[in-house]
């Protein structure tokens, strides 16, 4: 293919390019074809590939609603199996451990995952690398601290001793020695020649964090009941204390950072003269680190990352960066101008400082903002048009899926209620939800209760409402019922003998249940007059379209074909996140824990070509 480019054009086509690839790498590197259907049809409106092949995209996915206008700030998310906790990033190369005792290490540059270091059974919760790269030190919960040798993924060696959680690891710019910190409140340094400890330091509380200096390699500083101390190697104190919860250095050596209930401050790692002072609006900042140059500061405060320019006098803030739904773990600095996030969310985000849009990304014209910051349900009824979702605030909003505006919203009683469903039922907007063992029907438009169902049980787990709106499934212990909401009665039930579950699907009275535990969903056809519900065959894990062709891959965010085996659609990491996926044989609507709604409509493709 050739492509011609006006002059003032190449540089807007290079930058448009770049953030097309580090967004769907992934996508297009598992399979090249998903770029027309999986990649491009997800990019900003205003995105110059967008513009130039938007023709070329019919017939193919289309989103209805929640298409950004132009690039965010987060140019690439990684999701990752277990919760990400530790982060150290050197050249190239990041390595991420785990909840899981794995560390991962991915490409600083797109994110791809190039090896797995396996070998802790607790939660590996520092990591250091060693100055030169070549070598990574890691500190988990089974209270062993580990080398790694980087370029073949083995083990150097095992130090074993402390005697409670490893709780941060440093090592020295010399790599001559190794520290680390446990909950039992000692500082412990290894020599990494013997492998032997050959120096203990002692604190009365955690010792939370520990740091070779690194241009002193006889020095290292330490946190400790929101203390930082700095010591030498003997053991012996070199200054007073002074407050602060995290440390870090910058590359050089010449400054350290340290935090405290909101006040960042940076110092002179000689004299510890105060070199810059700000704050951030949280008392509880989680991570702060360096930028290569020194230049800046990235802090984490739950789940906002900010950058501060410390170069003036005045330092002041750069940016804010906001996409994790829960706390950030860790920061660190690629280079000077892209900073790496992980998050209790599971999720890895890479953030380009500078970029010219504000985050989160800008959504199209048409987007109807909420106000919750999460969607606790989701209903796509598509003969009717509309989708509905209803918050953790209670409120209930019907969006047309044709155009992804808000038609009307509606408050009910619901707050902080997980298990709920709201549907149209001959033309009023009914929710459903269920408390002090009853099944509530609240007519959402008048703000009435119309009836209540005693269903009383202590083990409560899920329910869902048929889709012509007269009956309910519900989940309770290891039984599964289906009640008549108007008359009250109970209407069938199965025993699958496994506690707990929750729907995934629903087809008329057909439904499917994930159980905690099982590797497959399990689903019972009720709809069989005078013969108790019968049970399908079993599928791979997922959430089963009603077509019973399609099934929606939960763990890789894909829509696979489960007679062919290939994968028709691979949404792009940056809408992973989501609460709820619901279809037909048209749309594809999923609701996310920012509170945003995604529109698909997949007709054109899914069913006018052969998958």
């Amino acid at each position: 293919m050739f492509i011609f480019l006006q002059a003032g054009v190449s540089c807007k086509w290079v930058n448009d390019s770049q953030r097309f690839l580090l967004e769907h790498f992934d996508t297009i590197y598992n399979s090249p074809s998903h770029i027309y259907h999986s990649a491009l049809p997800f990019s900003p409106s205003s995105s110059w590939l967008q513009e130039c092949y938007s023709t070329e995209l019919l017939p193919t996915v289309k989103v209805v609603k929640g298409l950004p206008t132009e690039w965010g700030k987060c140019s690439c998310t990684v999701l990752l199996g277990s919760q990400p906790w530790a982060l150290s990033c050197w050249d190239n190369t990041i390595a991420i451990g785990s909840t899981s005792g794995d560390i991962v290490i991915l490409n600083a540059i797109i994110g791809s995952q190039t090896a797995v270091l396996s070998g802790h059974t607790g939660w590996v919760r520092d990591l250091a690398f060693s100055s030169d790269g070549g070598l990574l030190v890691s500190g988990s919960d089974d209270s062993t601290v580990k080398l790694w040798d980087i370029q073949t993924g083995g083990v150097i060696k095992t130090f074993s001793g402390c005697k409670d959680w490893v709780r941060s690891v440093s090592i020295s710019a010399d790599c001559t020695m190794i520290a680390s910190g446990d909950d039992y409140g000692e500082i412990s340094l290894w020599n990494i020649q013997t492998g032997e400890c050959h120096q203990i330091i002692k604190h009365e509380h955690y010792a939370f964090h520990v740091r070779f200096s690194p241009i002193h390699p006889q020095h290292l500083i330490s946190v400790s009941n929101n203390q930082v101390w700095w010591w030498d190697i003997n053991g012996y104190e070199i200054a007073p204390p002074y407050d602060g919860s995290y440390i870090a250095f910058s590359s050089d050596g010449t400054l350290c950072v340290s935090c405290h209930k909101g006040v960042i401050t940076v110092r002179n790692s000689d004299s510890r003269a105060v070199v810059a002072k700000f704050s951030v609006a949280s008392d509880h900042i989680r991570h702060c680190c360096f930028s290569p140059n020194g230049k800046l500061v990235a802090v984490a405060a739950g789940n906002i990352a900010y950058i501060w320019d410390i170069t003036s006098l005045d330092p002041h803030l750069l940016e804010t960066f906001i996409g994790h739904t829960k706390e950030i773990t860790s920061l660190a600095f690629s280079s000077p101008s892209s900073l790496i996030s992980t998050s209790k969310d599971q999720l890895v985000k890479f953030w380009q400082i500078g970029s010219s849009s504000t985050d989160p990304a800008v959504l199209d014209p048409t987007f109807t903002p909420l106000t919750s910051t999460q969607i606790k349900s989701t209903t796509l009824q598509a003969k009717d048009g509309i989708t509905i979702t209803s918050d953790a605030d209670g409120v209930v909003r019907v969006w047309d899926i044709s155009t992804g505006l808000c038609k009307v919203s509606y408050q009910t009683p619901v707050k902080d209620l997980n298990k709920r469903d709201v549907h149209l039922v001959d033309g009023r907007l009914i929710a459903f939800w269920y408390a002090d063992q009853k099944l509530h029907v609240w007519d959402a438009e008048k703000g009435e209760l119309l009836k209540t169902l005693d269903i009383p049980s202590d083990d409560f787990d899920d329910l869902r409402i048929s889709e012509d709106g007269s009956k309910v499934f519900l989940i309770l212990g290891f039984s599964i019922q289906v009640w008549s909401i108007w008359t009250g009665q109970v209407m069938g039930g199965a025993q699958p003998g496994i506690f707990g579950g929750n729907f995934i699907a629903i087809d008329g009275l057909r439904v499917w249940i994930s159980f905690p535990g099982v590797a497959e969903p399990l689903g019972w056809d009720f709809g069989i007059t005078g013969s108790p519900p019968v049970m399908l065959s079993r599928t791979s894990r997922g959430k089963l379209h009603p077509n019973g062709t399609l099934l929606w891959d939960s763990s890789l965010f894909r829509l696979k074909d489960i007679v062919s085996g290939k994968v028709v659609l691979w949404l792009p990491k940056r809408i992973w996140n989501y609460i709820d996926v619901q279809w037909n044989d048209k749309y594809l609507v999923a609701s996310y824990r920012s509170g945003e709604v995604l529109v698909l409509d997949f007709s054109q493709y899914f069913f006018s070509r052969d998958l």
